[in-house]
């Protein structure tokens, strides 16, 4: 049976995965550990210290801030600690989050979240990511249009800094060091781990159900994308990338993704395998 551990404000899973359901400002996952070990997450980094491990939030709603992490700015909370239920496959966290204003009192959303982990093979296992968001008014979801540092909002990733020689893959199956809104099923990094130069990897694949699929991807390997050296190791499932979304009040926005965290270098063929197999057990 998959091992479940808890703290007041957190989840671990496997001692894989460690979801910070109490985190101050937004829940978040980190670390993010592969089956050998290794961290992949980066939590806070002094460039972007908002950027958590995987989390998902959106940079504006109705023009109001929830990505930076600013007192001015709004905030996603859950309302109580997430419900943790075993499955002959792995183990799944429930919970209902609200996204209040600036003044933290008046509800912008809410949200129906879940988690769920599988182990797949001896060198991976998937978190498989589904929410829901609703708005009591009408809303307009909404991101920085483009400069060098816009597009974002969604579904993010920041890895560790240490993971170095890093390089992403979208579908096409060519290699880039950073992606610019080009569309594809999934997204995935790979490179060296930090602590032994092991090749491990994280592949996100979206659902074909979600908003604007296929998804334009934002992501870098490069910080010199931030101004200063090393590795950023950062990707996002940017589906605002080209414009804003409005949704009406009552009306439900929903997203899935699998993320798939593993050992070794995966290729194209296995990572599109992997969104194949995602996408049919989704039924």
């Amino acid at each position: 049976m998959t091992e479940v551990s808890r703290t007041p404000s957190a989840i671990t899973v496997d001692d894989r995965a460690t979801y910070e359901w109490g985190a101050r400002k937004r829940p978040y996952v980190h670390p993010l550990r592969t089956p050998a070990g290794h961290t992949l997450t980066r939590n806070a980094p002094d460039d972007h210290p908002w950027h958590h491990g995987l989390w998902f939030t959106i940079k504006f709603v109705n023009e109001e801030n929830f990505w930076e992490e600013y007192d001015a700015y709004g905030v996603l909370r859950h309302d109580a600690e997430p419900e943790v239920s075993h499955r002959t496959d792995g183990v799944t966290l429930t919970g209902t989050l609200t996204w209040t204003r600036p003044d933290r009192e008046t509800v912008a959303l809410r949200e129906e979240r879940r988690w769920t982990y599988r182990p797949l093979d001896a060198d991976a296992y998937a978190l498989d990511f589904e929410t829901t968001l609703v708005a009591p008014t009408d809303v307009v979801y909404d991101r920085t249009p483009f400069t060098t540092w816009g597009g974002y909002g969604g579904l993010a990733f920041r890895g560790a800094g240490e993971w170095h020689d890093t390089r992403l893959l979208l579908d096409d199956g060519v290699e880039r060091e950073r992606t610019l809104g080009e569309r594809s099923a999934w997204c995935a990094l790979d490179g060296l781990a930090g602590d032994g130069d092991a090749p491990v990897g994280i592949a996100v694949l979206a659902a074909p159900d979600g908003p604007r699929h296929p998804v334009p991807w934002y992501a870098s390997t490069r910080a010199a994308t931030y101004g200063d050296e090393g590795w950023s190791n950062f990707l996002n499932a940017a589906f605002l990338w080209d414009e804003p979304l409005p949704v009406a009040a009552g009306e439900p926005l929903s997203f899935a993704y699998r993320v798939v965290v593993h050992d070794g270098a995966w290729d194209q063929d296995r990572i599109s395998a992997s969104h194949d197999d995602y996408v049919s057990g989704r039924g």
